[in-house]
């Protein structure tokens, strides 16, 4: 099969040559960095302890609970994180994206001081409301926007606006996408390959306790299987909504053209294009990915870095599919929609992140992506690295990720015992093994060379 080059304005740096790790080397490190876990983090076992006695897994979400317990958090500024046995950690998870500007950004934290001393929640319209959304329709390029509290929020009333918008209700996603925990997007995010199907046309396989409706599944990066779904459903398909670029199993890009294809299959077919830039946003420029790689959807769903660590999420697009709002035939209710510490939030995060700022964070991405890509090449390790924007990660495979499928089959047991090994050595990386690290507006050069510095003892420990 040919080479496929990923779009120009994302990051691949594929190994030159690898070897395999050894498989017994893994599961003793695994082994001995779990008894360094245990030992070193006890306020954290007592806390979660105590948690799970009011609170189901001792976190309230189960993505933040995993075995043994999860690491608890006393406080955080900048680009560090606090844990409650004391022990200081460069967060590269920064709140999945939430928290791009660092955490307690000052202009962010002024401007909800300011707005603490008129009010918190009119449940009414008001001027720094409206504001606000003009400030992300300008940078978005969008012509209207609704706010929201969630990505899930944002993403399921987008749905509904597409499927009111066009009489119809069947939705289409990409295996191994997420887009919140809605039922009509709730399935085949991480299904098993025995309940999957055939790789170029995959089951829709429901998550647990998910009621989905009609709904659709195809590979990503592969249009014509998504032009075969359209050609035998269009009838009944609203709407395809993806991630331009996937970010729930690391980071997989789209090959060169990809999206330039689903954006003309979706006008051929007139089915409703929905860009999940939940995860997104501003962390892949200053405008966000559809306007940085040059297809612009129909919908737009925004949460996480617009909002500076404020609960805030928005949907929005062009003013012809935002009708069904307007007109009643998809309403949109929220008594904390638009609420004022988010808006406030709004405002100093437009204010920080200049294209300037966010150039300078992509770049020290781009930095330590190239200098782990070397470190994979001195150990032969089979991995390599991918970006976009401010975020980047290491993928367990020495081949390019394209598809869920592709993902499946990276190495499980040496990203597990890499995610164990950096909170044993004070770096905080998501909990999944397939997460993406985000170099903040707080992150600088010395935040670069700590994680860097630990990849390469980490890749010295594997090679022994």
């Amino acid at each position: 099969m040919k080479t496929q080059t990923n779009h120009p304005q994302t990051f691949r740096l594929v190994p030159t040559h690898s070897q395999p790790l050894n498989p017994a080397r893994l599961e003793k490190l695994f082994q001995e960095q779990l008894d360094k876990y245990k030992k070193s983090l006890l306020s954290s076992d007592l806390e979660y302890k105590k948690a799970i006695e009011s609170i189901p897994l001792g976190a309230h979400s189960s993505f933040q609970s995993f075995d043994p317990y999860p690491i608890s958090i006393a406080s955080a500024k900048g680009a560090w994180m606090t844990d409650v046995d004391g022990r200081k950690m460069l967060d590269l998870s920064m709140g999945f994206g939430s928290m791009l500007v660092g955490h307690l950004n000052q202009e962010v934290i002024s401007e909800i001081r300011e707005l603490l001393t008129v009010g918190t929640l009119y449940t009414a319209p008001s001027p720094i409301s409206r504001e606000s959304a003009e400030l992300l329709c300008k940078r978005f390029g969008i012509d209207q926007i609704r706010f929201t509290n969630s990505g899930t929020e944002s993403t399921m009333y987008a749905v509904r606006t597409a499927r009111a918008y066009t009489g119809k209700e069947g939705v289409v996603k990409v295996e191994g996408g997420y887009h919140g925990s809605g039922d009509a997007l709730a399935v085949s995010t991480k299904p098993s390959l025995d309940k999957a199907g055939p790789a170029d046309a995959p089951n829709s396989v429901p998550n647990n306790a998910v009621v989905s409706g009609e709904s659709y599944v195809v590979p990503y990066n592969n249009i014509e299987a998504l032009e075969k779904v359209f050609s035998e459903h269009s009838s009944t398909i609203a709407c395809f909504i993806v991630e331009p670029v996937l970010e729930n199993i690391g980071i997989v890009l789209p090959d060169e053209g990809y999206l330039e294809a689903v954006r003309e299959l979706c006008d051929q077919y007139k089915i409703v294009l929905i860009f999940d830039e939940v995860k997104t946003g501003l962390t892949a420029g200053p405008q966000g990915a559809s306007q940085r790689l040059g297809v612009i959807p129909d919908l737009i769903c925004l949460a996480k870095s617009i909002g500076g660590g404020i609960p805030l999420a928005a949907f929005g697009g062009k003013t012809e599919f935002m009708k069904p709002v307007s007109d009643g035939r998809a309403p949109h209710l929220g008594t904390f929609n638009g609420h004022i510490l988010a808006m406030a939030a709004v405002k100093g995060v437009d204010k920080v992140c200049t294209p300037e700022a966010l150039t300078k964070a992509e770049n020290l991405n781009i930095q330590a992506l190239t200098r782990i890509k070397e470190i994979i090449d001195e150990y032969e390790l089979p991995a390599h690295t991918v970006g976009f924007g401010v975020k980047g990660c290491v993928t367990w495979s020495d081949k390019p990720v394209r598809n869920y499928r592709d993902y499946k089959a990276t190495d499980f047991n040496v990203a597990e015992l890499s995610f164990l090994w950096s909170l044993n050595h004070g770096i905080m990386t998501p909990p999944g093994l397939d997460e993406q690290w985000l170099i903040s507006l707080a992150h600088g050069q010395d935040e670069i060379d700590f994680m860097v510095n630990d990849f390469k003892e980490l890749a010295k420990t594997l090679r022994g």
